[in-house]
């Protein structure tokens, strides 16, 4: 069922898309823009890996908005570097007064299986997909929250909700950004800043070695934005962890089942194994609100005796 939604606009929201030189990131500024708002294309222009640089993938995006009528700025710096993008937040602050947007979806890749991959290239995967997602956001949060509106999207991935073969280091740093989702929305809630998480499964040259032609045939980067831009929009939820692609959306939720409740004269490793079904019990699962909140339910004994 679907109710009837006045357009989504952003006139007047000056947003920042990084990793916006190619594929998804592509996509979000060229909509964003397309529905008013002032954009950021940020990239640094690498490789897949992460190595390289250049501008000119920034500035190509940049040339398209504008020829459409748009406004947008290119932007090279690289999301692990503070300084570099502090600059950009007051260059774009400079030009257009305030940072109302800002989607985190720069990002490299490095498969391997975990037994052959280097720690150098896990350390990397978690510096660029989670510390940039935190440095862009630490750039950014103190004047949202000043300006009392703030609308932040992380990426996450299938590989950091669930797991996938060959990527512990890519799925390790997409779990920590659903992680830290969790606790900006707290912290900017009474700011009116909201932060959410989109989980993609797209067609782009992150993944067009990993999926059949037919498949990513299915999966443009124009089947995620939509979800994206509601993500960011002014009526948007916030502490959403939403997958989308190929025309699917679906949310996960980070459920805690009832469990059970021992009385301490009755703890012993052979006491959960031998009720490890009941704790496993999905029946009337709930999802905290907090970890807090799972912590007081712990406590409380709600669980089965």
């Amino acid at each position: 069922m679907t109710h009837q939604i006045d357009p989504i606009r952003f006139d007047g929201r000056v947003a920042i898309v990084t990793g916006a030189g190619g594929g998804l990131g592509r996509e979000y500024a060229r909509q964003l823009a397309s529905r008013g708002a002032k954009v950021v294309v940020n990239d640094l222009g690498g490789a897949r890996d992460g190595s390289g640089g250049s501008l000119s993938a920034a500035q190509t995006v940049v040339d398209e908005i504008l020829a459409a009528g748009g406004e947008a700025m290119a932007n090279g710096a690289n999301v692990t570097d503070a300084a570099a993008v502090d600059a950009m937040v007051a260059e774009v602050t400079a030009k257009w007064g305030r940072v109302d947007i800002l989607i985190n979806n720069a990002g490299i890749l490095r498969d391997k299986s975990f037994s052959k991959m280097s720690l150098d290239d896990f350390r990397l995967l978690v510096e660029v997909h989670l510390i940039g997602s935190a440095v862009c956001t630490k750039a950014v949060w103190d004047a949202m929250k000043a300006q009392t509106y703030g609308r932040i999207l992380m990426t996450s991935s299938s590989s950091g909700l669930y797991g996938n073969f060959g990527q512990a280091n890519y799925g390790a740093a997409k779990a920590g950004l659903m992680g830290l989702t969790k606790t900006l929305h707290l912290e900017g809630a009474k700011f009116n800043v909201r932060v959410n998480t989109l989980a993609p499964l797209a067609a782009t040259r992150m993944t067009e070695d990993l999926m059949p032609p037919e498949l990513l045939a299915k999966l443009g980067p124009e089947t995620v934005a939509p979800a994206a831009l509601y993500l960011v929009s002014e009526n948007a939820p916030s502490n959403v962890i939403l997958n989308a692609g190929g025309g699917g959306f679906e949310r996960t939720y980070v459920t805690m089942t009832r469990g059970i409740h021992v009385a301490a004269d009755e703890l012993s490793p052979e006491m959960v194994a031998a009720r490890f079904t009941e704790i496993s019990d999905r029946a009337g699962e709930v999802v905290p609100e907090t970890g807090s909140a799972q912590g007081q339910m712990a406590l409380a004994g709600g669980g089965r005796d």
